[in-house]
């Protein structure tokens, strides 16, 4: 059973009904106790940094995330959630975040529109991952976002994208994946994406 994680904040129906569209057992899940009986976990998520750990600390799933993860259950973190599993974010700089990457988060800087809205390119680094099997590198996926990976380990780099500059739209270590981008919003090719991360877990 994939468990999508209901935390009041997130794109929760949208990647809960690209799963079944792509016939695979998913439940939305609001007890943390029943991640433990998931086979695969996804953390997805819209909003602010602060106000998303804190519903997180609310429903309960902060303390459980980091067990399930280091008990090596596969794990996916999509737009906000890709945010949270870092250190910090500027947005709400005293609110810790899951700490699972090193890194913090920053607002895109400039004289261009913010945020970051629609279809883009994802220059995937790592080519041997098998996430991205069968996927069309530089090809176009679906962001909605302000705020970027700064400062993250170049080893957990799986994909990026340059909007007026470079930022991380995709990291990868060990059970833990995440995208910056929609892969549930971003057709054929974002719905090929979900089916290699559960199929390669």
């Amino acid at each position: 059973m994939i468990a999508v994680i209901d935390y009041n904040r997130g794109n929760i129906a949208s990647v809960y009904n690209a799963l079944i569209h792509l016939g695979y057992n998913t439940s939305i899940v609001r007890d943390p106790k029943d991640l433990f009986n998931a086979s695969r976990v996804i953390l997805p998520g819209v909003g602010a940094f602060g106000d998303g750990m804190e519903q997180l600390e609310k429903t309960g799933f902060t303390e459980v995330i980091p067990d399930i993860i280091k008990k090596g259950v596969p794990f996916l973190g999509v737009c906000l959630g890709l945010q949270l599993l870092f250190e910090s974010s500027e947005e709400n700089p005293h609110v810790p975040g899951l700490s699972i990457f090193k890194g913090k988060v920053e607002k895109f800087k400039g004289n261009f529109k913010i945020p970051h809205m629609g279809w883009n390119q994802v220059d995937f680094i790592n080519q041997g991952s098998n996430l991205i099997k069968e996927v069309e590198n530089h090809n176009y996926f679906y962001f909605v976002h302000s705020f970027m990976i700064k400062d993250c380990e170049t080893s957990i780099i799986l994909g990026e994208t340059n909007y007026y500059s470079t930022f991380v739209s995709a990291v990868e270590k060990d059970n833990v994946a995440a995208f910056q981008f929609h892969p549930e919003k971003s057709q054929e090719t974002g719905l090929k994406l979900l089916k290699n991360w559960v199929e390669s877990c």
